[in-house]
């Protein structure tokens, strides 16, 4: 009989997990939180008076230095939905028209449940069960947990694993992010630096692919944003709106501003590509296992999978 896996995390890590499973013949049954394809790539299309302003909201680009991982996105290319972006770099790229693109492609012919919040996982004599409110589901001969780390410890810890202490070690660092859109275009560089407030402003209307509409990403300090976690969206919209205007004279009024908080934004670096417990049936993956960035999520839900196979 094939083996049974659930994958927790539909982000690029659980995805990658998944497609190399589906590839050597073993579906997995992939539960997500979420509606659609997101997480740390996540993207918005938001339109202020007929005009359409596209938003990377969170990575604003992959930066790919693994051969394997550099042929996946020259495969992506290929396809449509990735391109270089030389302005963040020889190796950057970005998903073509936002960059959610390649998670969507990915979890296209993988079937997975979207909405679904699984809030609690139990190993029995039959394998693992995953709890969902009243809805159980399983029971599952693997479990992959492909999630930050905050949300892997809480798991792990109803099934008293030890991956919880692990996971709670490697905590994330928070994100306020802002998105901030114009009615004209701002002469302005597509990337500017961190001032304490700032970590990172980008203007995604430069980028491949994307909307007319002058659409500006500020991503703020990760000290700045763990002062100011609890603070009230609009106020964190205007005073990020404020420190952009600061660094570009000139910059009219914003026709759109809001603001999206990231509680677990940056992740830590474990070193260690993925986790596995051999007896247990169960095994981790995420870019907080390796280094914070796509790349290493990719790694890591590759790397799971080929664990999982023998490989």
């Amino acid at each position: 009989m094939a083996m049974r896996v659930a994958i927790v995390g539909a982000g690029m890590a659980g995805l990658a997990c998944g497609e190399a499973l589906a590839a050597a013949g073993i579906r997995p049954a992939i539960f997500d939180k979420g509606r659609r394809p997101s997480g740390r790539l996540a993207s918005r299309l938001i339109v202020v008076d007929g005009q359409a302003y596209a938003f990377d909201y969170g990575a604003q680009y992959m930066t790919a230095r693994v051969p394997a991982f550099v042929e996946r996105l020259r495969t992506w290319a290929r396809a449509g939905i990735a391109a270089p972006w030389p302005a963040a770099g020889a190796d950057a790229w970005v998903g073509v028209p936002s960059m959610d693109a390649p998670l969507v492609a990915m979890a296209a012919p993988l079937g997975v449940r979207w909405s679904a919040q699984v809030t609690a996982i139990e190993r029995g004599a039959g394998g693992w069960c995953l709890h969902m409110g009243d809805e159980v589901e399983g029971p599952f001969d693997e479990l992959v947990l492909a999630l930050p780390a905050e949300q892997t410890a809480l798991l792990a810890a109803t099934a008293g694993s030890p991956l919880a202490a692990l996971a709670q070690r490697h905590a994330s660092r928070p994100c306020w992010t802002a998105l901030i859109a114009f009615d004209r275009s701002i002469g302005a560089p597509p990337l500017l630096d961190g001032d304490g407030v700032i970590d990172r402003a980008v203007r995604n209307t430069a980028k491949p692919g994307r909307a007319a509409g002058e659409a500006w990403t500020v991503h703020a300090d990760a000290d700045w944003s763990a002062r100011n976690l609890e603070a009230p969206r609009e106020e964190i919209a205007r005073r990020l709106s404020a420190a952009l205007a600061a660094r570009i004279e000139g910059l009219p009024v914003p026709v759109h501003a809001s603001a999206h908080r990231w509680r677990y934004a940056r992740s830590a670096a474990a070193g260690l590509g993925h986790w596995r417990d051999e007896a247990a049936g169960l095994t981790a993956c995420g870019d907080w296992l390796i280094a914070p960035r796509v790349e290493s999520a990719w790694l890591s839900g590759t790397g799971a999978a080929a664990r999982l196979l023998g490989d």
